[in-house]
């Protein structure tokens, strides 16, 4: 098997069986495929695309280039979460503890911030002490403990995929969603889990700002691993204005903690962190349907049971033993903070929410290059939703800067993201759709 007469196959619209999918996985893996190769056969892909069939067997085959955990010894479900990024969404931290107190076990591996929208990996890397990428004995032992573990991917889970994500990111085929689909996929079923959970962003503030894509992408997640043997459900939410009234690392941690302690909830995190919970419960068969499941996280968040995973998670990883109860004094806290004031008085009609991301990146918040370091602390909070009102006594939200230069930047580009109207706009809901 020649990897070029592959490339020219797909190059021509042809269709590759498992076994030159698999060929391709392993030239990824060994190295015995060049980066020219590789570039050439996501290119091929990018124009060609992939039946569902195809994607599938690529997916397993990239799964199959390293470890595949197994839970086979756990006393529960196995389940699992995904989201394709915003702004303000730490949807993840609170989602974890509230499914684990629920009976399952979530062993989430996250990644770190892309472009404009943040990582989970960097705000756990907030929390003193806290090993987001411990080994597997240290993985393991937490989910057991706490019944979840939020930590980063190893480099011994998919590495064809890490391989491949490098070339497509400098080749321009990044958007390709058969692409997309392997490469989340592969990851999850390399995890070891039993059910996954999509929560597939659209709007201004997604990788995916158009419905279409986004239900093309969703589509094609939930299908593609139902075909590698994952049963799976997405739900479409909007990205439109941030999730949280927070976004950063720090900032957004304190308001996860302040959502599972029942001392702050915004409203439409609230909606979309329980509507996963829901669907995650029910394919775990904790919950009759999403809507059953959707309740049972509600109380089992009601009861604190989830605060007290989420504490015991953070000290099973090497965090404070009492971060919960004390999160304020053991968080990062930035220097310089100061309100945004708007530019007049008027209700928030829209908000340029992939501004507010790249305002945070400005601020060093977020990254320019894989290789910047990030300062947990700074961010916004208090932002207001569209609908509220804006004036000289309701700023925009709350700036947290490492000096007040940075901290005008910052404020300026969030002010310009902002448009005020005089009519009061009809939110739009923040659960778009439900694929399955």
């Amino acid at each position: 098997m020649l990897m070029a007469e592959i490339i020219r196959k797909k190059r021509d619209g042809g269709t590759l069986d498992q076994d030159e999918l698999a060929f391709v996985a392993r030239g990824i893996t060994t190295d015995s495929a060049s980066e020219g190769q590789i570039a050439a056969f996501a290119m091929a892909v990018f124009f060609r695309g992939m039946t569902r069939d195809e994607a599938a067997a690529f997916t397993r085959a990239l799964r199959d280039s390293g470890e595949v955990l197994d839970w086979s010894d756990l006393p529960g479900p196995v389940t699992d979460k995904h989201s394709t990024g915003g702004v303000g969404d730490n949807v993840s931290l609170m989602l974890a503890p509230i499914v684990a107190a629920a009976g399952a076990y979530v062993p989430m591996i996250s990644g770190r911030g892309l472009g404009h929208t943040g990582g989970t990996l960097d705000k756990m890397d907030a929390i003193p002490g806290y090993a987001s990428q411990p080994d597997t004995a240290l993985f393991r032992r937490t989910v057991r403990a706490a019944g979840c573990a939020i930590i980063g991917q190893t480099a011994t889970l998919a590495p064809a995929d890490k391989r491949l994500y490098g070339i497509r990111d400098v080749t321009a085929t990044v958007e390709s969603v058969p692409l997309i689909t392997a490469s989340i996929l592969s990851k999850k079923l390399a995890a070891g889990l039993q059910s996954l959970v999509l929560d597939v962003k659209c709007g201004n503030g997604a990788f995916m700002d158009a419905p279409e894509r986004a239900r093309e992408l969703a589509e094609s997640l939930t299908g593609v691993a139902q075909a590698a043997g994952l049963p799976c459900a997405a739900l479409v939410t909007d990205m439109n204005e941030p999730l949280a009234s927070a976004a950063g690392n720090a900032v957004e941690v304190a308001n996860a903690v302040a959502f599972l302690t029942g001392e702050a909830r915004d409203a439409r995190l609230e909606t979309v962190t329980l509507a996963l919970a829901g669907e995650m419960l029910a394919l775990s068969g904790l919950a009759a349907g999403p809507d059953q499941g959707t309740e049972k996280a509600r109380q089992t968040l009601a009861s604190g049971a989830a605060a007290e995973v989420f504490g015991r998670m953070v000290a099973e990883l090497g965090g404070p033993a009492d971060f919960v109860e004390r999160f304020h004094d053991h968080l990062p806290a930035a220097p310089v903070v100061r309100p945004v004031a708007s530019d007049g008085a008027g209700t928030v009609a829209k908000v340029a929410t992939r501004d507010v991301g790249l305002a945070v990146v400005e601020l060093g918040g977020g990254r320019r290059k894989a290789s910047d370091a990030v300062d947990p602390r700074v961010g916004f909070t208090a932002l207001l939703p569209i609908g509220a009102e804006a004036g000289p006594d309701r700023p925009l939200g709350m700036v947290h800067a490492a000096d007040a230069t940075s901290a005008d930047r910052a404020a300026a580009l969030l002010r310009a993201a902002y448009t005020l109207s005089e009519d009061r706009p009809v939110p739009a809901p923040v659960i778009r759709e439900r694929i399955a």
